[in-house]
Formats: C-alpha cells, sequence, structure tokens
C-alpha cells in the first residue's frame, strides 16, 4: 500500500502496475475519473497539497488583488485547466482571503490530528 499524489499515481495506474482504491481529496477528482475519495469511508477525511502565490508583506492591496484577479482569470481557462490536468494538478483560483483561509483550515486541521495522536518531536 502506497500514498501517493494522484498526478504521480495515475500512470502506474493506466499501466496496471498500481490499482487505485480512492483519492484523498475530499470531493472527486478529475484526476482520476470514477475513484471514490477516501471521505466516503472515512469521513472527515482528506489529505491534498496546496500551492499558491505570494508576495512581500508589504505588497499593497491593489496590487496583490491585480495579481489574485489575473492569476485566477489564467486558472479557469480550459487551456490552463488542461495543461495542469496534462502534469498531473488541478487548478482552483481565488482571492488572497481564500488562500489565506485554506491555509489557516489546513494548518488547524493538522494540528488537530498532531494533538489527537499525540505526535511529539523527539530530540
Amino acid at each position: 500500500m502506497m500514498l501517493s499524489s494522484t498526478g504521480t499515481a495515475m500512470p502506474h495506474v493506466k499501466s496496471g502496475r498500481v490499482k487505485a482504491l480512492a483519492v484523498g481529496s475530499a470531493a472527486p477528482s478529475p484526476l482520476a475519473p470514477g475513484l471514490p475519495t477516501v471521505a466516503a469511508t472515512v469521513p472527515g477525511y482528506e489529505a491534498t497539497s496546496l500551492t499558491g502565490i505570494f508576495a512581500p508583506a508589504n505588497t499593497s492591496a491593489a496590487i496583490k488583488n491585480r495579481l489574485s484577479q489575473q492569476v485566477t482569470r489564467y486558472l479557469t481557462t480550459a487551456e490552463a485547466r488542461e495543461q495542469f490536468l496534462n502534469v498531473g494538478l488541478e487548478t482552483v483560483g481565488g482571492s488572497p482571503e481564500e488562500l489565506a483561509a485554506a491555509i489557516k483550515a489546513d494548518v488547524a486541521r493538522v494540528t488537530r490530528v498532531i494533538k489527537e495522536a499525540g505526535i511529539r518531536v523527539e530530540e
């Protein structure tokens, strides 16, 4: 058994060398049509990666918003979606506030898992 990113695993699944059981995202993935989510069996489960574009802290809101709008406009085009899917990535555009909220939620989720599992750093 292994856990892998959908983009990395799917070529092996398509070749028949690996059998995929589910995806870790909260919703079904266009990278793996027909595969259920782990959350369908384990409610609340989600394991995804998040990538964002960041700017220096002192960047004006106007510049951050314009950058966000331009990137989101590109990411929602059919061409961009296809290019990203071809390299194993799903695209989602959004505002700086949405990215911040997603990061905050992810940190809270991982923090909860660490606490509930009693995971500690050993030196």
